[in-house]
Formats: structure tokens, C-alpha cells, sequence
């Protein structure tokens, strides 16, 4: 259900608006003073709020910067009366979604919300992969309308406009890199710089110096004094990607620097203070590895200040359809292909895999699928999961239904069309050498891709 809060002084007014906003179904939170609803901001999340221009206290100017300053997505309505249409024209400028002059039309203010709140969810679901914003963060994209992803966005929504740490944690292809940039570019800090580092990818000798910088003859070969990934981030935010694979040493002066927010370079003397915002993320159990003592305990707490949980693929099925189509009129526009859409059997197909490397597995099967489409949309048969794990079979869309021999028929197309496909693409479109692996006659793998249409 949407909320919204109305901020009217006049009683009379105000319970006539809530009554005719419940009546259509919004959930409705009163504030009869500026300094009320600011409380009520800072307390509750709305998706829109209607707010009158002159109030107790605290104006509605300064509600539509709290509105905005908790949630940069919320609708702010302004009601205004004769003689104050120049302020909320300012308003307007300042970010208010609209403004209404009283008296109100109440059949005007319904049309207004409806149309707000449908800009609102079309913001939320399409923030992380509008054109201009997909060029800024690099695909791959994060789309989705499923409940899990929808609270991993909303939370990032939440936090974006704060300084605090954000611990990002999921399985490997979740999009965790984009979810950081994505808090980057809602926060304040937008404007400054966004440096990601993959940890793990770092040989443990040269983390420090990676992380913090080495001043000239620091080490043999620093034949000049170089700035680390933190003096690069100083304003901006800094993304530590499998934080886990630090070693133990420079854990230890990670988290110096976040605590003083002061370092040094490597072989240096000089204090450099910098100000980053620090997004963390890894697939491991980190809660673990401060047991085994493998992470520092402090460093754990000053990452884990605000944890945000990424759904795998399998917990959001929903969303699969979404992403292929996306994926699918991405890689159909850059190879200039006549590929349009997936077909339902194929959707089906990717309806009943667990996708075990997630949305980068799914954008990769998707990529593969659009070079073997020759034009039309992606059938079955381009479509390459795997490799086939016993429990993947069992949720083929051939399911279980029909006698026993029938569900077996069905399982060894499915199996056969998959390793027939796998081994002319080892094999780069060579039938003879695609027999061969598949211990077959070339004479019956003919006949098999024939019978199976398998495009070849």
C-alpha cells in the first residue's frame, strides 16, 4: 500500500483529504505543523507527501528538503493559496514534484498522485539501468521488480545520502560492483571520484602500497612517489571488492586510516588525511572469518556499520524474464542482429535453471544465445545452460507430469540438444570433431541436430 503523509494546519481540510485518500486505498499519516511532518519524515518511509506551503513552526519548503534529504525518490505535492504560486514555482525548482492552489480539486489531486506515484515506481524499477545511468556505471545491469531486489534498492536509497559505511554481501554475479556505484551516484559525493579495487586480485605484498600509496625509493623499482586507491578516492567513495583476501597486516592499517582518517604512504613520514566513503563487499561468510580469526573484529565492525544483503537469481525468478529481455536488446543492437525477444519455451527453459553464477551467468548465456539466433527471437535451442546438474534436470520444464517413459524422453532431448550444443561449440562448428567427443558417428550427429533443430 502506498503512504502518504499530509501536512495541513487547518483540521477541517486535513481530514477531508485523508478520508478521500484512504478511500482510494493510499495509507494515510497526518502532520498538522512543519516541524511535525519533518518528525514523521525522519521516522517513517512515504512515497509521497502533501504538503501546504505555510505552516506552523517549519514551512513546506523546508518539509520538501527533509522529504528529499530521507529519500531522494518521494513525490513532494505542494498546496498552495492565491498569492504564493511564485514560492511554489521555486519549490518546483528546488525538486516538488507539483503544487496545487486552493481550493482543492479533490478528482485534480487524485490524478496527481496516481500520476506521481506511477513516475515514483517507475523510477525505482528503472533507476539502476536508465540509459544515462547504465553508461555511468558500467554494465552489467541490475533490473527487477521482485520484493528481495526492491529491498536491497530501497535500503540503498536510504543510505545514500549518508557518509556511512555500506557492507554489500551476496554470491559472486550478484551485482555487487553496481550496486556500489549506484550508491555513489545517488550520494552527494556523485560528483567526486569512484574507485573500486578488487582485493583479492592484489598479490598480498603490494596491498598496502596499492590501497595507501608508496613515496619514490619506498621498495625496489618505486623510482617515483605514487598516490594510493585512497588518496585517489579523497571526497569520493571507494569500493573494496572481496575485502576479505586482505591480508591480516594491512587490515590492520585499513582500519587505522578509518578510524583517524589519516594515512601514510609506504616508506613515507607525512600524515595525509583523506575523506572516503567506504562500500565493502565480499561472497565469503566474513562473521566466520573474524571467528577463525582470519579478519580483524574492529575492522568487521567499522565495514559492518550498514549491511546490505544482494539477492541471488534464484531467490527472484521474477526478475529472470526482465533480464533476458534486457540483455538479449543489448547484445542484439551492438552486434546489429534482427534478434527481437525471447520466446516463451525459451523463458521456460531459463525459468528452470538455478543459475548458479547469477545475473553475470544469465548475461553471458544471453550474449552466447544472441550470436546463435540468426534473426527472430531466441529459441530453446540457443539457449546454453549448464553445465546440467542433477538438480537442475529435476526442474527442467519437462517437470513430471505423463508416465515415466514420456518424462524420460522429454529429460534425454534436453540433455542430448545440451551436450550436442556444448561440443560443436569445443569444437568451433566442426561436426567431425563434435562426433568424435560425443563418441557418436558423424552420420548420427547429423541426424541429431536435424531431429533435435539445433542451429549448426
Amino acid at each position: 500500500m502506498d503512504k502518504i503523509l499530509i501536512v495541513e494546519d487547518k483540521e477541517s481540510l486535513r481530514q477531508v483529504l485523508a478520508e478521500t485518500l484512504q478511500t482510494e486505498g493510499y495509507g494515510v499519516v497526518e502532520a498538522a505543523d512543519g516541524q511535525e511532518a519533518i518528525q514523521r519524515i525522519s521516522e517513517e518511509r512515504f512515497d509521497l507527501v502533501l504538503t501546504d506551503l505555510k505552516l506552523p513552526k517549519k514551512d513546506g519548503l523546508e518539509v520538501l528538503r527533509a522529504a528529499q534529504e530521507n529519500s531522494p525518490s518521494v513525490a513532494v505535492v505542494l498546496m498552495t493559496a492565491y498569492g504564493t504560486i511564485d514560492v511554489a514555482v521555486q519549490a518546483m525548482k528546488e525538486g516538488a514534484y507539483d503544487f496545487l492552489s486552493k481550493p482543492i480539486d479533490t478528482d485534480y489531486l487524485l490524478m496527481l498522485i496516481k500520476r506521481a506515484m506511477e513516475r515514483q515506481r517507475l523510477w525505482k524499477e528503472n533507476i539502476l539501468f536508465r540509459s544515462e545511468l547504465a553508461e555511468r556505471l558500467s554494465l552489467p545491469e541490475i533490473v527487477g521488480r521482485s520484493p528481495k531486489i526492491r529491498e536491497a534498492f530501497l535500503l540503498l536509497e536510504k543510505v545514500a545520502p549518508a557518509s556511512t559505511s555500506v557492507f554489500l554481501s551476496g554470491e559472486g554475479g550478484t551485482g555487487k560492483e553496481l550496486f556500489a556505484r549506484a550508491l555513489h551516484f545517488l550520494s552527494p559525493r556523485k560528483e567526486r571520484p569512484f574507485v573500486a579495487i578488487n582485493c583479492a586480485a592484489i598479490p598480498e605484498n603490494l596491498q598496502e602500497s596499492e590501497l595507501f600509496g608508496y613515496e619514490k625509493g619506498a621498495f625496489t623499482g618505486a623510482d617515483r612517489s605514487k598516490p594510493g586507491r585512497f588518496e585517489l578516492a579523497d571526497k569520493g567513495t571507494l569500493f573494496l571488492d572481496e575485502v576479505a583476501d586482505l591480508s591480516l597486516s594491512t587490515q590492520g592499517k585499513l582500519l587505522r586510516v578509518l578510524q583517524e582518517g589519516v594515512l601514510e604512504r609506504v616508506g613515507g613520514t607525512k600524515s595525509i588525511r583523506v575523506d572516503v566513503r567506504i562500500v565493502a563487499a565480499t561472497d565469503q561468510d566474513l562473521l566466520k572469518a573474524v571467528e577463525e580469526k582470519r579478519f580483524r573484529e574492529g575492522l568487521y565492525f567499522r565495514l559492518h556499520v550498514f549491511p546490505i544483503q544482494l539477492p541471488s537469481l534464484r531467490e527472484r525468478p521474477e526478475d529472470i524474464p526482465l533480464l533476458a529481455e534486457r540483455f538479449v536488446g543489448r547484445y542484439a543492437l551492438e552486434m546489429k542482429k534482427p534478434v527481437k525477444g525471447i520466446s516463451k519455451e525459451a523463458l521456460s527453459l531459463l525459468g528452470h535453471y538455478s543459475w548458479p553464477g547469477n545475473v553475470r551467468e544469465l548475461q553471458n548465456c544471453m550474449e552466447r544465445a544472441v550470436i546463435l539466433c540468426p534473426r527472430g527471437e531466441v529459441q530453446p535451442q540457443h539457449v546454453q545452460v549448464g553445465p546440467e546438474r542433477e538438480e537442475d534436470l529435476l526442474r527442467l520444464p519437462t517437470g513430471l507430469s505423463g508416465s515415466l517413459h514420456e518424462a524420460s524422453s522429454r529429460a534425454s532431448r534436453t540433455v542430448e540438444r545440451k551436450m550436442i550444443q556444448e561440443a560443436l561449440r569445443q569444437s568451433k562448428g566442426n561436426k567431425w570433431q563434435a562426433a568424435k567427443r560425443l563418441q557418436v558417428s558423424y552420420k548420427t550427429l547429423l541426424f541429431k541436430i536435424k531431429d533435435l533443430e539445433i542451429e549448426s
